[in-house]
């Protein structure tokens, strides 16, 4: 196949035109709020309202920073192939994919998961790769388990899977190995993989426990590995699916909703100085194992110690040596699982968060490119914003029970003036805009509403998912802070196994996990009580009963009777409910769950995928 120019390079004038084309408006737009803010709300000699004033521009700020990134991708997405690299535009092109020049190892990393689960996702790769004739592509089983009992069980599916595969040649080798020692967690498991296998392997993908990719999607990988010399590491996105609690589908429908335009924005200003996510991933080996080493960062634990988040440092370092780093966000054929409940979301976010604030050491590393800082410093951001919009929600509800005002803690909607109603409009703008370009984006489509089940469906699953929003963005947000806080003060969290099947979580789980929240939820009412101040408190209502009703939210979302009959009743539907891929119906049923819905088509689905998810 003859070899387009590429059109951009790191470094080149179109790349830097594109990186200022976002990073223009989302200044501007912070500059604006924090304008009018001064303008409508003046400080004066009040150190409480300063305080409030410098907390607003910064949480609108960032605020303003992810609306200019949906306003961006919607452009990127109606420009089309125009915005496109040459790499993602070559994955697109309906060719046979090419015999490889070397072989590729799919490694699944686990650490005592469900075993019987793991290795029925092999079966289903297994087989979708013998559909694809990928004679070149061996699956590896990396596993870290320490406990005897579960290494047992994966022993036994071990021996059952490569029987199964040994008595058909069309399949796969599968092979599996277990360390001794967990060295580097996960990290080191590749790591290991890499210095011992290394050498007769020119790629890897890498999976994780819960991931599922079609064989065509890792014949495709190899082969853009194969016409890309320079590109070291290509990155998926994998849709979460495979879920029935109605917070799983919930959230299922979400990502697939709005993280499209913020995925097609990052794909064209990163360009080839992209991130690893740490799956659904294909690398060049010998790239990663020369580059990719990780250091032990300094000092103790929670910011010293073994790097947590450690594939967007794998990703810079590899950016830093020279490679390409690439991400395709609308390949499909790749998905992952999602915590089933709010409680496990929590304890996932709680890791996350210190491993994202880890990279604070990781900044200051000579020689990182400013697109490998920039992705460690959203992440570090995306939760240090979080007790900052504590400490502003704080403040502004103090001010406001002094003085009967609500002042900034309304955005300029309770205020007099041009500047107030400017910096009302403004702030709504800014708030609304993700979601509402989001779904304008599958509107404007005949085939991007049928794989939501048509418009009413969509119309309504959307208007749902925000009245949930409304509810679990305090919850969120309360945990996430002090999350941050009891890091900072030196709290050291456990890097478990994640719990990946539908759970639903009782009473008294609920209640001792999330007792924190309830009792801010009763301090509030209290304080408002106190105040008596009415607009405050029907201002603040909201926040006090999603906190209130914390344990609630995690009870009754995480019942897979729910998210059953809000699929039956056409509400949360997605690509994989509407058009379910053979792999994922293979895999249902195969664990003995139910099989989605026939389909109602109101109109053929476009050939783009759209993918969404993020893992540190």
């Amino acid at each position: 196949m003859a070899r387009e120019p590429e059109a951009w390079t790191g470094g080149g004038r179109t790349l830097l035109a594109r990186r200022l084309a976002l990073a223009i408006p989302s200044l501007a737009a912070a500059g604006g709020l924090a304008w009018l803010a001064g303008l409508a709300y003046p400080a004066g000699g009040s150190p409480l309202a300063w305080a409030i004033l410098v907390l607003f521009a910064l949480v609108m700020g960032w605020q303003a920073f992810v609306a200019c990134q949906y306003v961006y991708g919607l452009v990127a997405a109606i420009l089309g192939d125009r915005a496109k690299s040459v790499l993602e535009r070559r994955s697109e092109a309906a060719e046979v994919p090419a015999a490889s020049a070397g072989r590729t190892a799919a490694v699944v990393a686990i650490h005592a998961e469900d075993a019987v689960a793991v290795f029925a996702r092999l079966r289903v790769m297994a087989r979708s790769l013998a559909r694809a004739d990928a004679h070149d592509i061996d699956i590896f089983v990396l596993s870290d388990t320490r406990d005897g009992a579960i290494a047992a069980v994966e022993e036994h599916e071990f021996a059952r899977i490569q029987a199964w595969s040994e008595a058909d040649p069309a399949l796969p080798r599968i092979r599996y190995r277990r360390r001794s020692e967990n060295i580097g967690r996960k990290a080191g498991n590749i790591g290991e993989f890499c210095r011992r296998y290394g050498a007769d392997y020119a790629f890897m993908i890498v999976l994780d426990a819960d991931s599922l990719m079609t064989g065509a999607a890792m014949t495709r990988l190899v082969q853009l590995m194969d016409e890309s010399p320079r590109t070291g590491l290509i990155q998926t996105v994998s849709y979460a699916a495979g879920r029935d609690t109605l917070f799983a589908r919930i959230q299922q429908f979400a990502v697939r909703l709005y993280a499209p335009l913020a995925l097609r924005c990052l794909e064209t200003w990163q360009g080839p100085e992209g991130s690893y996510w740490g799956h659904n991933a294909i690398l060049r080996i010998e790239a990663f194992a020369e580059n990719a080493q990780l250091p032990v960062l300094p000092g103790r634990a929670p910011l010293g110690g073994e790097i947590l988040c450690h594939d967007i440092v794998e990703g810079a370092l590899m950016v830093r040596a020279g490679w390409e780093v690439r991400l395709l966000p609308e390949m499909g054929g790749t998905w992952e699982e999602m915590p089933t409940n709010l409680v496990d979301l929590l304890g996932r976010e709680r890791r996350w968060c210190q491993g994202n604030l880890q990279h604070l050491r990781v900044l200051p590393w000579a020689g990182l490119h400013a697109a490998s800082r920039s992705h460690l410093a959203v992440g570090i951001l995306a939760y240090g914003m979080l007790p900052l919009w504590i400490a502003f929600l704080g403040l502004a509800s103090w001010q406001a029970a002094r003085t009967g005002d609500l002042g900034l803690l309304a955005y300029g909607l309770t205020g007099h003036g041009a500047a107030a109603h400017a910096l009302a409009a403004l702030s709504l703008a800014v708030l609304a805009l993700p979601k509402v370009l989001s779904l304008g984006h599958v509107l404007a489509s005949p085939g991007r509403r049928a794989s939501f089940g048509g418009t009413k469906a969509l119309l309504a699953s959307a208007a749902l998912e925000q009245v949930v929003w409304v509810f679990l963005w305090p919850v969120l947000t309360l945990f996430t802070a002090g999350a941050v806080v009891s890091t900072f003060l030196g709290r050291v969290v456990r890097w478990e196994t994640q719990d990946r099947d539908d759970r639903q979580v009782s009473w008294a789980e609920a209640f001792r996990l999330q007792a924190d929240a309830v009792v801010v939820g009763a301090l509030i009412v209290f304080a408002l009580v106190w105040a008596g101040n009415a607009w405050l408190g029907l201002w603040l209502a909201p926040l006090a009963l999603a906190l209130l009703a914390s344990p609630a939210q995690s009870v009754w979302t995480s019942r897979a009777d729910l998210g059953r009959a809000a699929r039956a009743r056409g509400l949360f539907l997605t690509a994989d409910d509407t058009a379910q891929a053979p792999e994922l119906a293979e895999l249902a049923q195969i664990r003995g769950l139910p099989a989605a819905p026939a389909p109602v088509r109101t109109a053929p689905l476009e050939p783009a995928i759209w993918l969404a998810t993020d893992e540190a």
